[in-house]
């Protein structure tokens, strides 16, 4: 998830400011901003699903004990990871062709415009409903489903644990067990909530101009404002679940640790060798 998150800003960042900083560069070349945009897409479409998976595993880990043993290994996390990568990397190809050169400059094709028929065209039209019912109104479901269940079990669990323990009576008494199934409802409900509420505008924007037919793009002020912040929010959404994963997560701090380590270990161990060498 994290990676995939990181990937969204890093294509973000070289789309918004690679012009300002860098104008009339190879990025700016028709072919490349293309995937670039398609990269864009890839990334984001694998973020959401990742965030969907995060939530089902939880589901499975918590409320599934039997299925957890099979479920919950490595080779099943890298599986479901490959798959969903291939599969949005095929699904962001169409998003190539969505834009034209927007000058044509010694033979060679500059900027990305997108095409107009990508409003009105009936294929373009069908593709555009498709990718926002995967990404993100049926991630939207899934989740809500999947906590929903997951917060119900955990609430029933939590009650037969304090009949059986008699802490309905010692309210004191702590219970390791359910503290690690509350700090589990947390995490879900902060990654969850956030991507819901960060990706609203980008959906309110996508259906109004669908059901109008009018173009962010090609439209007044205020409305082109609304679908950039729209943007925006939904690439910060990318940016809040590695904040999220450090700030709750243990393991995550502990890896991110050695990741920053590593560079360091790694020249002191070679220059350990270079001196036992000599």
């Amino acid at each position: 998830m994290a990676t995939a998150d990181l990937l969204v800003i890093i294509e973000m960042v070289l789309y918004r400011t690679g012009p300002y900083l860098f104008p009339q560069t190879f990025l700016d070349i028709t072919h490349v901003c293309r995937i670039n945009f398609a990269l864009i897409y890839a990334a984001t479409d694998c973020s959401v699903w990742f965030t969907v998976f995060f939530s089902f595993d939880r589901f499975v880990s918590i409320c599934c004990p039997n299925l957890k043993a099979k479920y919950c290994t490595e080779k099943t996390a890298a599986l479901v990871l490959s798959t969903t990568c291939i599969t949005f990397c095929l699904k962001a190809i169409p998003m190539y062709f969505k834009f034209e050169p927007g000058e044509i400059i010694s033979n060679v094709p500059w900027f990305c415009h997108e095409k107009p028929a990508y409003y009105t065209d009936p294929g373009w039209v069908a593709f555009k409903w498709f990718d926002i019912v995967l990404t993100p109104l049926l991630p939207y479901s899934l989740i809500l489903m999947l906590n929903a269940l997951t917060v119900r079990y955990i609430l029933v669990a939590s009650r037969v644990r304090k009949g059986l323990r008699g802490q309905s009576k010692r309210k004191n008494s702590s219970d390791r067990e359910m503290k690690s199934r509350r700090k589990s409802m947390i995490l879900l409900f902060t990654i969850s909530g956030s991507f819901i509420l960060l990706w609203l505008l980008y959906v309110v924007n996508f259906l109004y101009s669908t059901i109008t037919g009018i173009s962010p793009q090609y439209s007044n002020g205020s409305l082109y404002i609304f679908a950039e912040v729209g943007v925006m929010l939904m690439v910060l959404n990318c940016c809040t679940n590695a904040f999220i994963y450090g700030v709750t997560q243990s393991k995550f701090r502990e890896q991110f640790k050695i990741l920053m380590k590593y560079p360091v270990t790694s020249i002191m161990q070679l220059i350990n060798k270079q001196n036992n060498g000599q």
